[in-house]
């Protein structure tokens, strides 16, 4: 499997044990991580010109996986 950038692991490495429990227990973070997961190789592919996109929709895909980061880092700081 090919690295790919900005995975949560990686955003947030001091949460690693805890967001593997919320994937467990917490069908909301499932969710919002899959959201982000989807959204994140989307824009993988698209930077890396696998499926290439607009300008436009690329920025577009990276102001969701913004706000999805953000959502995620709240939703972990609520429950540390």
């Amino acid at each position: 499997m090919s690295n790919t950038p900005h995975e949560l692991s990686e955003e947030f490495p001091e949460y690693v044990q805890q967001m593997h429990d919320l994937r467990i227990a917490d069908a909301h973070f499932v969710s919002l991580a899959d959201e982000y997961h989807a959204i994140n190789r989307a824009v993988h592919r698209a930077e890396t010109d696998i499926e290439p996109t607009s300008d436009d929709h690329l920025v577009e895909m990276r102001k969701q996986r913004l706000m999805l980061k953000d959502q995620i880092s709240a939703y972990i700081s609520n429950r540390a």
